[in-house]
């Protein structure tokens, strides 16, 4: 039955919507789309999806179910009987037995559906569990099987998840004579109506352990740790989320266990970084080979390769290097690596260096060495020009008048 719809968006409330704005919202709405006061013709589907939406999120359980796994979560683990056990539809109950026959047994907070037995709560599904599991970018771009550690609820061996000890088991419990739920009636503005609530001291299983297991202390789950291998797609990002079914929680004995969650993160690297498939890299390279050309070695995830560097080369220039990225996470082709170079220029240089490079900028008509207050250069040579000027002069004799 459940839709497909944000159960949000059904009943026009927000996210972080309070117990009294979800309860507010939809008693508006279960009014206007009322079958017996709505002329619409599909009155009846709108008024089952807004109590379905609000029967999930009225229950703190069911509402964080949804929040974290969304429609998923909660299709997985309850029955269209479980989505609307204990809900609070204050008066609405006969429109809901109306459209769904009074032979749907099993809605905890429905008075008269179906026999008192039918409503016990049967067997729970175990709970699902969420793992955050960081991993590094090379096994995430090559996949790989991690071993994790993960505590979860168990059915205890001693009593085989019953709860009673060895040789005893649940007697009926003596509040709701076995039916796991207890009648209310109240008067509302649309008459009088029964309401059914789970007992509180069954907890709706109809029985009571008198002698509970030493073992688990009579809830029939005990905390064990389990080794589990989880398998690491190619191409996996940070965020991605990865089920193993039936390794949750156990459920009740005859229930299925919950499932997994593996939220993967990747940690960053030291030298790499990602941009979607496309892995980028700062690669340093000298003056000389950003002139001249040539070619470097580049470190990359699947090994050192030969880089050529074009001749005149500046720097922050992005060179790319097909196919050497990250693997598409669908199998469907390769990401690049992207190579940031960065032209270095030398700190220190040897006197024949400095020769070279004052040829070089000669010859390249510019003016090393030549800062705005008057370099060495120039210094020295201001001072053998004086001494050009000195010897062409004409020289007195002082012999002569």
């Amino acid at each position: 039955m459940s839709t497909q719809r944000d159960y949000y968006e059904i009943l026009g409330v927000q996210k972080d919507a309070s117990e009294s704005e979800i309860k507010k919202a939809y008693r508006k709405l279960a009014m206007t789309h009322h079958p017996d006061k709505s002329k619409e013709p599909d009155a009846e589907e709108k008024f089952k999806e807004i109590s379905e939406a609000y029967a999930v999120l009225s229950d703190k359980e069911k509402r964080a179910q949804y929040d974290q796994f969304g429609h998923a979560g909660i299709d997985s683990r309850y029955s269209t009987e479980d989505i609307f056990r204990n809900a609070d539809f204050g008066g609405f109950e006969d429109i809901l037995e109306h459209i769904f026959g009074g032979g749907f047994g099993g809605f905890g907070g429905f008075g008269g559906f179906g026999s008192q037995r039918s409503s016990r709560r049967g067997p729970m599904r175990g709970s699902d569990l969420r793992y955050d599991l960081e991993i590094t970018l090379e096994q995430a771009a090559f996949g790989d099987s991690v071993p994790i550690q993960v505590p979860r609820a168990k059915n205890c061996e001693s009593c085989e998840g019953t709860g009673a000890k060895a040789g005893t088991s649940a007697v009926t419990c003596s509040k709701c004579g076995g039916s796991g739920q207890m009648t209310h009636a109240r008067n509302t503005p649309f008459g009088r109506f029964m309401t059914t609530t789970t007992c509180d001291q069954c907890h709706g299983t109809g029985k009571v352990i008198e002698s509970p297991c030493p073992e688990c202390h009579g809830s029939g789950k005990v905390r064990k740790t389990k080794k589990i291998a989880v398998k690491i797609p190619k191409g996996a990002d940070t965020g991605l989320r990865l089920k193993v079914t039936g390794e949750g929680e156990d459920g009740d004995p005859g229930a299925p266990s919950g499932d997994l969650y593996v939220v993967l993160h990747v940690r960053p690297h030291e030298m790499f970084d990602r941009v979607g498939d496309d892995i980028i890299l700062e690669q340093s390279i000298s003056f000389g080979q950003a002139a001249l050309g040539g070619s470097v070695k580049v470190p990359t995830l699947h090994g050192e390769v030969k880089m050529n560097i074009k001749e005149g080369t500046q720097t922050h220039s992005v060179l790319r290097l097909k196919g050497k990225g990250m693997p598409h996470l669908h199998g469907h082709g390769q990401g690049d690596q992207l190579v940031k170079v960065i032209v270095e220029t030398p700190a220190k240089l040897t006197k024949e260096q400095k020769k070279a490079l004052m040829e070089f900028d000669k010859l390249s008509g510019g003016n090393a060495g030549n800062n705005k207050g008057g370099g060495v250069f120039d210094k020295v040579k201001d001072a053998f020009d004086s001494l050009l000027a000195d010897d062409e002069s004409p020289k007195s004799n002082p012999h002569t008048e």
